[in-house]
């Protein structure tokens, strides 16, 4: 079973290719209450999506640069880029529905 896993501001970059597929990006931080609201959605979105897309999770607290580089001011954010762009971003809590269809759209 899938989990999302957390990576490092340095991985960020280099995941984003041109035949990189469908990436799942959840901004989070460890205090913040609506992040944890949205974590279990994120492991359900990894899950049905196994081997279509990809989701991991950044902690803002340790990519403060990443952060100001995607103009993130407000979390939970959750980025989704494909190959490479990105595509949608949706800020604050939301249903996963909405998630998922933003990730069905896409594919």
């Amino acid at each position: 079973m899938p989990t999302v896993e957390y990576i490092q501001e340095e991985e960020f970059d280099s995941l984003l290719t041109p035949d990189s597929g469908l990436l799942v990006f959840d901004f989070t931080a460890s205090w913040c209450g609506p992040c944890k609201i949205i974590a279990p959605l994120m492991d359900k979105l990894a899950q049905e999506y196994v081997g279509r897309a990809k989701v991991a999770k950044i902690d803002l607290d340790q990519s403060k640069t990443l952060a100001k580089k995607l103009g993130i001011r407000s979390i939970p954010a959750v980025m989704i880029y494909k190959d490479g762009n990105l595509m949608e971003t949706i800020v604050g809590v939301a249903t996963y529905e909405k998630f998922s269809t933003a990730v069905t759209n896409l594919l």
